[in-house]
């Protein structure tokens, strides 16, 4: 089975959903209730990656504290531009961009083996090529019950999206 499994096949949040954390751990996405989620598909070696990485740190660093929380999951799925193991990805994550939020395990998010998470957000909201996810950094903000609000492009900068962060955070 793939790095991101399904506790509720009828799940009405992403709070009805476990993941694999990068070292393979089950993690509830329960544990996220009542906090505001921006979930991410990431990549190390994709033109995007350095801005995204960047902006993403800023904005967890920035809510964080008021209850923001991004939840990275990388994937190899776009021309094979994550292909380290789930430590490598965490490991260049953290040193290089000293992210400070969770990087769980790799999964796929398009195709026959999508993780049950990422068929679910992409259920919830489609995007310009309906349901698929086209490319790396592809965002899903989720309000504090576990409802996807919002998907974003993955040409989307981060902090283009704050005053949504923000008006969610005060909701």
């Amino acid at each position: 089975m793939g790095a991101a499994e399904s506790s509720s096949k009828l799940a009405s949040s992403v709070h009805g959903f476990s993941v694999k954390d990068a070292r393979g751990n089950d993690v509830e996405l329960s544990r996220y209730k009542g906090k505001v989620l921006l979930i991410v598909n990431v990549a190390s070696q994709c033109g995007l990656t350095n801005s995204n990485y960047t902006e993403l740190g800023s904005l967890h660093k920035k809510y964080g504290e008021k209850g923001f929380e991004i939840l990275a999951f990388p994937c190899n799925q776009f021309v094979g531009q994550e292909p380290g193991t789930n430590e490598q990805i965490a490991e260049f994550a953290c040193t290089r961009f000293k992210a400070d939020f969770p990087v769980f395990g790799k999964v796929d998010v398009n195709g026959g083996k999508a993780a049950p998470l990422y068929k679910f957000l992409k259920s919830e909201r489609g995007g310009l090529f309906g349901e698929r996810i086209k490319w790396n950094f592809t965002k899903f903000l989720v309000d504090k019950d576990g409802h996807v609000v919002s998907r974003y492009a993955p040409t989307s900068s981060p902090l283009s999206i704050e005053n949504d962060i923000q008006k969610l955070l005060e909701a």
